[in-house]
């Protein structure tokens, strides 16, 4: 049985335009493995805690050691790092914040970055100790950024996840939605057709 993993980064949840662009595709995958198990994670309505120096000093802090604390936050981590490991498929929603990735999915790959667990560092660079798989990217935004310097997002994101092991990286783009009616509706389209193209 397949699983994929949806991570909504949107303030908007459902309401959002990365968000609906990856709900199309997700429920596409579903009709097409009708025996597939979905596991979504929303970090707009549940936000993952941003780092902190105790959160930091939990994760260095050999498993035999840590405090009552410690452990609780240690294992918070490893529970968002094992649901993407049981992950065959990724499917990330992605607005444009003032020029960068949602705090929140910043926060969240904060707790996915874990030494010895998701990557390592060896004599010819780090490597990435996750497995490889699909992961597909909804970037949703309101000017149009791809391709140009101003778009910090598909190098950081693309940065981070191979960082971590996972390469098989698909981005869909909508861009413009905030430029006119027209505009957003050719653009969602246009995305739409791609996300047909995909699913199938």
């Amino acid at each position: 049985m397949s699983t994929l993993l949806q991570i909504k980064t949107s303030v908007f949840s459902d309401h959002g335009n990365s968000t609906k662009l990856a709900n199309d595709f997700v429920a596409r995958w579903q009709k097409r493995h009708p025996d597939g198990r979905v596991v979504v994670r929303d970090l707009g309505a549940n936000p993952p805690p941003h780092l902190t120096a105790e959160r930091v000093q939990a994760f260095f802090t050999p498993p035999e050691q840590r405090t009552p604390e410690q452990q609780a936050h240690s294992a918070a981590s490893e529970e968002l790092i094992d649901e993407l490991k049981s992950a065959d498929v990724v499917v990330l929603g992605l607005p444009l914040y003032n020029f960068g990735v949602p705090s929140t999915l910043k926060a969240y790959f904060d707790h996915l970055a874990r030494a010895g667990i998701t990557f390592r560092y060896t004599a010819s660079g780090p490597e990435g100790l996750l497995a490889n798989r699909k992961v597909y990217i909804f970037a949703a935004r309101g000017g149009f950024y791809q391709g140009t310097p101003a778009d910090t997002q598909t190098p950081f994101v693309t940065t981070f996840l191979n960082f971590i092991g996972l390469k098989d990286l698909e981005y869909i783009y909508a861009e413009g939605l905030n430029v006119g009616e027209e505009q957003k509706r050719a653009a969602l389209a246009a995305a739409s057709e791609k996300i047909v193209k995909l699913a199938a």
